[in-house]
């Protein structure tokens, strides 16, 4: 008699939960390197933008974007004059606002709050304080002080 090859349900059945076991390991580590990379692009982020806000400031003397004829927006992507106004002395300091990776808006909100207002509706993904200069992420209690 002719002696059968190939595998044994048994054997397929220890192969499918060796896989198992291995997946359950590997996948939360990718998870947990995702939102680690979103971290780290957001700070990122924060920082070119608060270098930027600091050169408006050092150009404009010592003014704050949005405090002239043009919105904060404005006045960052665009040109504006020594008083703020839309001009073509300086700038512009950033091609375009970044997009939040928490809540993918790329929204300002402006107002002059000491704490970083908490939009749990995703509507804005930055928050200038007009008063201080202090520029943040809006997401969440856990990212708002950053």
């Amino acid at each position: 008699m002719k002696a059968r090859s190939g595998f044994t349900l048994v054997e397929i059945l220890i192969v499918v939960v060796i896989l198992g076991i291995l997946a359950a390991i590997v996948i939360p580590q990718f998870t947990e390197a995702s939102t680690e990379a979103k971290t780290s692009s957001l700070c990122t982020d924060l920082q070119t933008m608060r270098s930027q806000i600091e050169l408006y400031k050092i150009q404009h003397n010592d003014a704050l974007p949005g405090a002239g004829g043009v919105s904060f927006q404005l006045a960052l992507t665009g040109q504006t004059n020594i008083n703020g106004d839309a001009g073509t002395d300086y700038g512009p300091y950033v091609q375009q606002i970044p997009t939040n990776q928490f809540n993918d808006s790329d929204v300002i909100a402006t107002g002059v709050a000491d704490q970083v207002p908490v939009v749990d509706d995703g509507s804005a993904g930055w928050y200038f304080n007009t008063n201080t200069g202090a520029f943040n992420a809006c997401d969440s209690a856990e990212h708002a002080a950053l």
